[in-house]
């Protein structure tokens, strides 16, 4: 969801975009206004809460916080001194409103304000429901809400404890709806008149386990593919969890590659015997534990009948032919051409002929305003070349990359440095230092999404199981959905990717300037000037994130 206000004249706008777990503020204030601003005093009122003052963790030279035990000042005293700001703690289905008023100088004075009410996306949509963990970049805040927990861990890093013996309080704050939503959407298959469907890569976790599990005694058409492959781990972990299933229920895809699908399809069984697709439910999202907890991910659910069906086909084809990716690829060829011109449309892989990587570069090259992204390995060159554009090209770029590549290193226009999504070596005073949990491995995002022209109301979205590689091209099996003009699904999704980008530039500045205290705010109006200067890329942010 996303609101525009401003006053009569335009001189003064804000607009909001409302995701899942957060709201985006972006400001404009004409250029003739400028003289003298200190910045934004912003008041917030969630739900039937009380108003009250934004916090700004900078402050004024030579002033203490006045809230010194979180290290921090209202707004009304301290202004936000940048052009957009974002909370991304807000709850799902929660309405907020925000006063944005602009301070001047002399202690500061607060003169003409703009109030805006967005609501974040409560999971009960007519068409589609994204959920999203908090994952790595909350690790800092996982720390101050359950210290004894965070300290017990990192006592047992030899020996970890299995995240489903933690109490229920810190499981839940990092699944953060993401589990609920896999439990629920199984949970509606009711009895012999539905049907379930998984095709899945890791399938580990007990909880969802047990709900599949659980689906099959209570007479659900139950059918499992997972992934297969002699002498391989993984295969021997989905067989273990796979016992309860009957042997005429479940088939293992047998690749050398890897069967990288994770998605289920909810049908109702008519009269005849046959299915009849009503949902489906995918993404990025393994069922293990670092997948529902611990790695940056995605669950899309989708109550779209003919994409639920378009999932079904290719289960069917699969199901019936587990050990013949060649013939699943010459189907895929046959029946799921590239389709530009659909609003909604699901690709799915090994394909020949790379069309959906020359397809996802279409995408990323049309973006002419700006774009998101976040990947998790390694990118052919051709897909690099299209997320990094050119020097001083007119697109803002706002990405992380979980893998080190010529990504690494570049700020939104290429021009300076940003971020590395890798972990403090050490903590920095006042910020703690990174944490993995008790996870295998250093992967931390794990989220495979694009947003192009995100600011617009045109925006395409690309998010699935697809790492955008080769392999995942022509090799793996793979699933994802291209989104087209849906302002409110580019919302939840841009939102979250701009969460963990903030969280690593923050990070990555830190440790490369040795931070061991914030700047403090400016005094006068000198801390806009970038955001004033033609060409300059905070020009560019300023205007666009406000809609112009």
């Amino acid at each position: 969801m996303r609101k525009l206000k401003k006053n009569p004249q335009d001189t003064f706008r804000v607009k909001a975009y409302a995701g899942t777990n957060g709201v985006l503020l972006a400001f404009d204030l004409d250029k003739a206004r400028k003289p003298g601003f200190l910045g934004f005093a912003v008041e917030q009122k969630e739900a039937d809460k009380p108003w009250q003052w934004l916090l700004n963790s900078l402050t004024f030279p030579g002033k203490a916080h006045t809230i010194p035990k979180w290290g921090a000042t209202p707004s009304n005293l301290a202004p936000i001194q940048k052009f957009r700001w974002a909370d991304y703690s807000i709850e799902p289905g929660t309405t907020c409103r925000y006063r944005a008023h602009l301070a001047y100088a002399d202690q500061p004075a607060l003169g003409e304000a703009l109030e805006i009410e967005v609501s974040t996306d409560d999971g009960k949509p007519k068409d589609h429901r994204v959920y999203f963990n908090r994952a790595v970049a909350a690790s800092q805040s996982f720390g101050r809400k359950f210290p004894d927990l965070d300290k017990l861990l990192s006592e047992k890093k030899t020996n970890p404890i299995p995240i489903e013996d933690w109490p229920a309080a810190p499981r839940e704050w990092l699944e953060n709806g993401l589990l609920d939503g896999i439990l629920r959407f199984i949970s509606r298959a009711k009895d012999e008149k539905w049907a379930l469907d998984v095709a899945i890569y890791e399938y580990e976790l007990k909880a969802i386990v047990d709900a599949v599990n659980e689906a099959h005694k209570r007479r659900v058409e139950v059918r499992v593919i997972y992934h297969a492959k002699k002498g391989d781990e993984q295969t021997s972990q989905n067989v273990a969890s796979l016992k309860k299933i009957p042997a005429a229920k479940k088939r293992g895809r047998v690749t050398t590659k890897i069967f990288h699908d994770k998605f289920i399809v909810l049908s109702r069984i008519n009269a005849a015997g046959e299915r009849v697709p009503q949902a489906v439910l995918c993404g990025s999202t393994n069922f293990t534990e670092n997948g529902v907890y611990r790695q940056a991910n995605v669950v899309h659910e989708t109550d779209d009948k003919a994409i639920a069906t378009r999932y079904l086909e290719l289960f069917g084809v699969i199901w019936n032919n587990p050990e013949d990716v060649s013939s699943t690829r010459d189907w895929i060829n046959a029946n799921n051409p590239i389709d530009p011109n659909k609003k909604l449309f699901a690709g799915f892989s090994p394909r020949t002929g790379k069309t959906d990587l020359a397809e996802f570069i279409n995408i990323i090259n049309a973006a002419d305003r700006d774009l998101l992204f976040a990947t998790a390995f390694k990118l052919p060159e051709d897909v690099l070349n299209a997320l990094l554009g050119t020097a001083h090209d007119p697109v803002l770029r706002y990405g992380i990359q979980n893998t080190a590549s010529r990504i690494t290193g570049f700020h939104a226009d290429r021009t300076a440095e940003f971020t590395a999504p890798a972990l403090l070596s050490k903590g920095l005073e006042g910020w703690v230092k990174e944490g993995l949990r008790g996870q295998r491995g250093n992967l931390l995002v794990h989220t495979k999404v694009i947003v192009a022209n995100f600011t617009t109301d045109n925006p395409v979205v690309v998010s699935g199981s697809h790492n955008l590689s080769v392999p995942a091209s022509n090799g793996n099996d793979e699933n994802y959905l291209i989104m087209r003009g849906d302002t409110d699904l580019a919302d939840r999704y841009g939102l979250e990717i701009l969460r963990f980008y903030e969280h690593y530039r923050f990070r990555y500045y830190a440790k490369k300037l040795k931070l061991k205290e914030a700047k403090p705010l400016e005094i006068d109006d000198s801390w806009a000037d970038a955001y004033y200067a033609a060409g300059h890329i905070k020009e560019s942010a300023r205007l666009r994130f406000a809609g112009r």
